[in-house]
Formats: structure tokens, C-alpha cells, sequence
């Protein structure tokens, strides 16, 4: 008899609304060498994201992220279903997990978003980290919500 010890969990954040096309948010999420584009953005009131992302290494698939403990972790797109959906999953990663952005059009240039992480997770490292989980998943979301509905630049300068 094989006793269960790690457990598949599911966090989900809260739909998020974005204030741009489906396909321009696709196009923008779906490279990850836009993440640039994140660093400036405000988290609740508390730091930049820059703060947190300043080690990060990214390609348009691809970012690696240094963790205290852990080393390098990354995290890989593995499928784009184009306006749709883009898929994600972990390497040199603790824990085997996948994520996911789903985005619904809703209107012209009202985009919903919603980011799913999947997680095979030790029962007693999951009762550690289970509240810190479901509170990054929402706060990645909105991070990535702002990022992608903040006012564009014009082109060629004001």
C-alpha cells in the first residue's frame, strides 16, 4: 500500500478585467521578453515589481527566477492557444505545477483574465504555503492586469 503524500492543489485568482483587445493582451503575455514592461508596476501600495524581478531572466518563452533555498526556478510556456489561452509549467522547480492565463472577450476592448496554478504539493509543505499561494496567484493577476490595461505610449514621443 502506497500512502498519498503529496497532494494536486488549484489556486484560481479573481477575474480580472483589462481594458484592452484579447488580442492584444495574448501578443503581449504570449512573449514573455514584455515582462520588462512590468517592472514599474506598483504592488497595493508597497514596492515596484523591479524590486522583486531584478535577478530575472527571461526570453520569449522562458523565466528564471532566483530563489533563496531553491536556486534558479522557471518557468516555460509549453502551448498558446492564440486570444485564448497560454500555458505554462515549472522547471528546477521543488514542486512539479503548471499555470495557466485564460482570457474570455467580453467586449471590443474589454478583456477578461483569469490565472490558474496547479500544483503537486507535499501535505505538510502545502499547510505552510497554501495562504501564501492563493494570495501570489491573485497579486501575479493583478500585477499582469495592470501591465497590460496601463495607458501605451505614443509612438514617436509626445
Amino acid at each position: 500500500m502506497k500512502i498519498q503524500l503529496n497532494t494536486m492543489t488549484t489556486y484560481e485568482s479573481d477575474i480580472k478585467t483589462i481594458s484592452q483587445s484579447e488580442e492584444v493582451v495574448f501578443n503581449l503575455l504570449s512573449d514573455l521578453n514584455n515582462l520588462q514592461k512590468i517592472k514599474d508596476i506598483d504592488i497595493s501600495g508597497k514596492e515596484q515589481v523591479a524590486d522583486k524581478l531584478k535577478d530575472m531572466q527571461f526570453d520569449k518563452d522562458t523565466v528564471t527566477i532566483p530563489v533563496d533555498g531553491f536556486g534558479k526556478i522557471g518557468l516555460r510556456i509549453i502551448e498558446r492557444e492564440p486570444f485564448k489561452t497560454i500555458k505554462f509549467e515549472t522547471s528546477n522547480a521543488p514542486v512539479s505545477a503548471n499555470m495557466w492565463i485564460q482570457l474570455v472577450k467580453v467586449a471590443e476592448n474589454d478583456t477578461r483574465m483569469k490565472l490558474t496554478l496547479k500544483a503537486d504539493i507535499p501535505m505538510m509543505v502545502k499547510m505552510m504555503v497554501d495562504k501564501k499561494l492563493k494570495e501570489g496567484v491573485n497579486m501575479i493577476a493583478d500585477v499582469i492586469a495592470k501591465a497590460v490595461t496601463a495607458p501605451q505610449p505614443p509612438e514617436g514621443g509626445v
